[in-house]
């Protein structure tokens, strides 16, 4: 069936990239401990993934539409596993780096790659719900990294995990290579380099990227460098709770996460039934996430876990983006357009991520270590709080082109 050799490969893929982008939020004590890491450290090192991902993106659309999503993504998962095998074996904060780096290269492809099969596989007004569960594979992958985790931790440490990580990764590219399926015309090298970069071009001027673009990238910035690490911390540091309370809440952040996949991809799959744009859906849903954002600067405690429930659930509404932007581009660019967003995304995720890190170092720390000050983590959200109000004024001011 089309369904097992398209979608569940590419899904299971997925699910291991989100897995290993969220996982040191668990492991963070443990990392702090053995190797003294500052905030900042423990920042630059997570945000690591983010930056070369974000590097990986312009080279990986001109891959994608030039020799399909099977073998790109394929190859990527082999550097993946051996920056997981790096990670693993690292001794200093420079190696871990490194192997945090390998890892978010190794799995740049797991996300548009499967974006760009499901617009060569799938009936195009299926794609936001194909692309909801999609995201939703990402999301069983972010619970894993929570509870599941922890309880992986008391029968091996953070070492092994990775261990285990490189292996998957490894089987994963041999899978993908094997049963996914080629589609001539599209699957092969099919027009020039030059046109390629031609094509990335167009998208770089065009004006209805620009107007879309500012809004998504902030707010996937502050869900994707929040959700990743900092909300553990700012539950541990904040709200006062123990580490396997956090993981618990960690653990219901990622169902509402799930299910925010599921349900804005269903909800946008519903109303474009009723020529409401996915655009407009997602436009929404980023803005209810910014507002869901004041309690938690303003650390209202008593209401942590369903306030950050919501923020897991809304904070998936700029991925509609993903799906939404593409449509204004010709199909053989989808790959580039989507790969074009990403790169600043991630390269805005990584500053972000990084740039908290920064901040909340900046105070002392509470004489625990690895623990800080609230109002640390209070100025450093309400900067990110603020460049999200921004996207979206730009998002409503700029007119130069029509969504």
């Amino acid at each position: 069936m089309l369904i097992t050799r398209v979608f569940v490969p590419f899904a299971l893929g997925y699910f291991l990239s989100y897995l290993v982008r969220v996982v040191n939020a668990v492991i963070a004590p443990d990392l702090v401990m053995e190797l003294g890491l500052t905030a900042a450290d423990l920042g630059l090192l997570t945000s690591a993934n983010f930056l070369a991902f974000a590097a990986a993106q312009l080279p990986l659309g001109i891959l994608l539409d030039r020799f399909g999503p099977r073998r790109t993504e394929a190859s990527l998962l082999l550097f993946a596993a051996a920056g997981a095998f790096l990670f693993a074996t690292a001794k200093t904060l420079p190696g871990l780096i490194i192997g945090r780096a390998l890892i978010g290269f190794g799995t740049s492809a797991c996300l548009m790659a499967a974006f760009k099969a499901y617009i060569m596989w799938m009936p195009g007004k299926r794609i936001p719900l194909i692309n909801g569960l999609q995201m939703t594979a990402g999301g069983l992958g972010a619970v894993t990294g929570t509870v599941p985790v922890e309880w992986a931790l008391s029968v091996t440490d953070w070492r092994g995990l990775f261990i285990s990580f490189g292996w998957t990764a490894a089987i994963l590219s041999l899978i993908l290579y094997l049963v996914v399926p080629q589609r001539i015309g599209t699957d092969s090298i099919t027009c020039t380099l030059r046109d390629q970069i031609g094509g990335i071009v167009q998208i770089y001027t065009s004006p209805i990227f620009w107007r879309i673009a500012p809004f998504t990238i902030a707010s996937q910035s502050m869900f994707l460098g929040t959700q990743s690490l900092w909300s553990g911390p700012w539950l541990s540091d904040v709200a006062g709770l123990e580490r396997d309370i956090v993981a618990s809440y960690l653990l219901l952040i990622a169902i509402a996460m799930v299910g925010g996949f599921l349900g804005m991809g269903a909800i946008a799959d519903r109303l474009g039934k009723k020529n409401i744009k996915t655009i407009d859906v997602s436009v929404v849903g980023m803005s209810i996430f910014t507002i869901i954002q004041l309690p938690i600067i303003l650390q209202w405690t008593d209401w942590a876990l369903p306030i950050w429930m919501a923020f897991g659930f809304f904070g998936t509404a700029g991925i509609l983006s993903y799906a939404a932007l593409p449509q204004y581009f010709p199909p053989q660019m989808a790959g580039r357009v989507i790969t074009g967003l990403n790169v600043f995304t991630f390269g805005c995720a990584f500053a972000a991520q990084w740039g908290m890190g920064i901040i909340i170092s900046l105070w002392s720390s509470s004489g625990v270590p690895g623990s800080y000050s609230p109002a640390s983590y209070q100025a450093a959200f309400a900067m990110m709080f603020v460049i999200q109000i921004i996207g979206l004024a730009w998002f409503l001011l700029f007119r130069r082109a029509k969504v």
